[in-house]
């Protein structure tokens, strides 16, 4: 028998499972047993678990053929548990190194009915924080107590995971986890009163994980559930038996702050009368005897529940929340006014502009309508382009429109609708499309409307950390955090998330802590690399001026934010000299630098070829032997074509510390790994970054994240998306994801369109216009 059983269900959790499981297993202490239960989870929970069991003993793993929630998959697991002791862990969370060590020599020495645990907030942007209460942890009896001795203990955080439980004591006491939400509440408390010995473990053990996505900030009625478990307390709770007067007085208290608390949280949404009223027949029929009433606001809001005064409480409540509304708005007012000063027309344009969207808001959406959008309107391009023009081949009665900036007018090719940013055309078609298809996100300004779809298609495969796993680079904590708030809010708005592989999916669902749904299809950017014929090859190469027998090696550095400016490692010119004739370095800039390669002078080698500005990279890839790159996700990409690609990455340690990574890359490369330019030159004069060795690195890091680029993945997109059907990729496991409102194109009832004057378009050639099968104009 294991001294302690963890107990981990998993429900919907596939981003933050691996990392919870690790710091469980990867301890220095292993006497454990660790329980992992599937509550039917729609994702690939599930499979995680048994591919830990299979490679751990110490892992044991539980599907349930229904789902149970959180407290059946908890009670499931106790079911099943043999040890001593019993910790149960939430999936998303995760354990500090060497903490088992430490708890193991507590329940050796002391012998306690519950151990409680120091714990910290791990907030969705980054930051850390403690419990308002866990300063209570410091203040408990250095020996082993009873609750009696410490009344106070119930306001420790009433979780499950900051307790370390004897098994035959929560077993005895009968009380299993109820369902619903607040499931905690009804073991907590009774457990706490029952205990003969409880000890105290003040040092942090569990990482308690504040996902923006978590259920304490949902809304609904479901919340009313915490009456429900409070009363299911004190049910329990008199089943023990006689109790001091103090401790229960303790709790009572204790739940009338937290039942209060809900009510101005946010989360009842329509129901908070309903709530306020069961609440108060709550604390009016488990009022302990001799309970004196609370002074200060606690009394208040003590003696507004036991009145059942709504009322009462709207006035009180309308009241605080005016004086904080008018004090904001005149921060506000104080702030425009000192930034408007000297841009008093900038200002009047804006405003102008702004009530121009809210009015186009009013008009119905367009279901014929789709905006797209690529790398914050620079052109056209990426995956965007890609699914513009499969839904043209497919879904030709959608119509596609480009949002771009005024410099990528010109770049704009013939027949493709465009509004520019910032006008009233924008704002017209931002207002009035159904479908929304951008690789990045609008402005704060842009309003999500109930019945659009918005389509984040993403412009890359992360190595590099993303959203709020992005570190501050020289900006303040405070800073930091307010541009994550600010971020999160506009990626709340997407509904469906392109997924290029499953690692994608899992990174996405961390580093965006949002609500949207996740189409796992392959980047439709690619589609072109699995397409192209050798014809097609050729055809590119000889419009380079790229001979038959040239060997092309294409360089794409990426931009580092702790340079702020394009500093590239290498000089391309005397590459390609160094490799003489019979190659071709062509060499491509990040978009960030406008299609110029800076940093190290003029071309002076007849083998160089500056390719920034050219208009498709996957053409670039398609024409290219060997790819140098050194963190940009063109890795990712040329991997679909499964030729040799090289890493040269000098400054790799630093990126990893001023960036952070999602994994070693230095480890698990794609090809030869290289860290100076002679090394670099030495194996492609050599040949080693083409050998079995480094083909070997490229097939494991295409099993990992290329499997599913087929060729298919706008196709994908467009008949999920804009018609409605059920799509999965090859290769990828099928998951269950709610689709959002109006995801399929409905023909029951026409619309007015946007007015095609606002839309601009270069005109198409006679040529050209016999050739597109769509209409050059964009009318109804």
């Amino acid at each position: 028998m294991a001294l302690l059983s963890i107990v981990v269900p998993a429900y919907n959790v596939e981003a933050y499972l691996g990392p919870c499981l690790d710091s469980l297993l990867d301890q220095t202490f292993t006497d454990i047993e660790l329980i992992g239960v599937d509550d039917r989870s729609p994702d690939r929970c599930g499979a995680i678990l048994d591919e830990y069991a299979a490679r751990d003993p110490r892992v044991r793993v539980v599907h349930l053929a229904e789902n149970a929630g959180l407290g059946g998959a908890r009670n499931a697991g106790l079911a099943e548990a043999t040890g001593e002791y019993v910790w149960f862990i939430d999936s998303d969370d995760w354990v500090a190194p060497n903490c088992l060590a430490t708890i193991a020599r507590r329940l050796d020495a002391e012998k306690p009915d519950v151990l409680m645990l120091g714990h910290v907030k791990s907030r969705w942007d980054g930051s850390t924080g403690r419990d308002g209460y866990n300063w209570l942890l410091r203040r408990m009896p250095e020996e082993p107590f009873k609750a009696e001795d410490f009344p106070r203990i119930v306001y420790v955080f009433p979780s499950a995971w900051n307790k370390v439980i004897r098994r035959e004591l929560l077993t005895r006491l009968d009380i299993p986890f109820p369902k619903g939400y607040y499931e905690d509440i009804p073991v907590t408390f009774p457990l706490l009163l029952a205990a003969e010995k409880i000890s105290v473990l003040n040092m942090t053990c569990v990482y308690y994980r504040q996902r923006r996505d978590s259920i304490l900030r949902s809304g609904g009625e479901r919340h009313m559930e915490l009456v429900d478990q409070y009363r299911l307390v004190w049910d329990r709770v008199q089943a023990l038996g006689k109790l001091p007067e103090a401790l229960t007085s303790e709790l009572y208290l204790r739940m009338v702050r937290h039942l209060f608390y809900i009510i101005g949280s946010g989360r009842l949404g329509r129901h908070q009368q309903e709530y306020f009223t069961r609440a108060g027949a709550l604390v009016r029929d488990t009022r302990p005897a001799g309970f004196p009433t609370p002074e200060g606001v606690v009394g208040i809001r003590y003696r507004l529940l036991l009145s059942g005064s709504w009322p009462a409480a709207v006035i009180l409540r309308r009241g605080w929340r005016m004086y904080k509304k008018v004090k904001q708005k005149a921060r506000k007012a104080y702030r425009r006014t000192r930034r408007v000063g000297g841009g008093v027309k900038g200002w009047l344009r804006q405003r102008a502009l702004m009530t121009h969207y809210a009015v186009q808001r009013r008009r119905p959406l367009d279901d014929k309508l789709a905006l797209y959008c690529a790398n914050w309107g620079r052109g056209y391009t990426c995956n965007p382009k890609a699914i513009y023009e499969k839904a043209r081949e497919l879904v030709p009665d959608v119509r596609g429109v480009w949002a771009v900036r005024p410099e990528s007018v010109d770049e704009m090719p013939a027949g493709v609708p465009y509004v520019v940013f910032d006008t009233p055309a924008f704002y017209s078609v931002l207002a009035r499309a159904k479908y929304i298809v951008n690789n990045n996100n609008f402005g704060n300004e842009y309003v999500k409307r109930s019945g659009s779809v918005y389509v984040q298609t993403h412009h890359g495969t992360p190595l590099k950390r993303m959203g709020v796993d992005e570190r501050a680079l020289g900006q303040p904590a405070a800073e930091h955090r307010d541009a994550l708030k600010r971020l999160m809010s506009r990626c709340d708005k997407w509904d469906l998330n392109v997924s290029s592989n499953l690692y994608s999916t899992a990174v996405w669902r961390r580093a965006y802590p949002c609500s949207f749904s996740t189409l796992e299809y392959g980047y439709p950017r690619n589609d072109v690399l699995s397409t192209a014929t050798p014809e097609r090859i050729a055809e590119i190469r000889a419009g380079l001026g790229i001979e038959a027998d040239e060997r092309v090696i294409l360089y794409a550095p990426t931009h580092r934010d702790y340079q702020g400016r394009l500093n590239p490692f290498l000089d391309p010119s005397e590459l390609a000299d160094r490799l003489g004739p019979g190659n071709r370095v062509l060499v491509r800039a990040h978009y960030f630098y406008n299609g110029v390669f800076k940093g190290h002078g003029p071309i002076t080698s007849p083998y160089m070829q500056d390719v920034s500005t050219y208009p498709s990279v996957e053409e670039l890839y398609l024409a290219a032997d060997v790819l140098i790159t050194d963190f940009s996700s063109t890795m990712f990409d040329y991997a679909v074509l499964d030729r040799p690609i090289v890493i040269y990455a000098p400054d790799w340690p630093v990126y990893q510390v001023t960036r952070g990574v999602y994994f070693d890359l230095a480890a698990e490369p794609p090809g030869l790994f290289v860290t100076s330019a002679d090394d670099l030159v030495g194996g492609l004069r050599s040949g080693a970054y083409d050998s079995a060795e480094t083909t070997a690195l490229r097939a494991a890091f295409r099993r990992r994240f290329a499997a599913i680029d087929d060729g298919h993945a706008a196709e994908r997109v467009v008949r999920s998306v804009l018609l409605g059907e059920q799509v999965i990729a090859p290769n990828a496991i099928p998951t269950r994801p709610t689709p959002p409102n109006g995801s399929a194109i409905d023909d029951a009832e026409e619309e007015a369109g946007v007015d095609d004057a606002a839309i601009g378009e270069r005109p198409m050639s006679e040529e050209e216009r016999r050739a597109d099968p769509v209409p050059e104009t964009v009318s109804d």
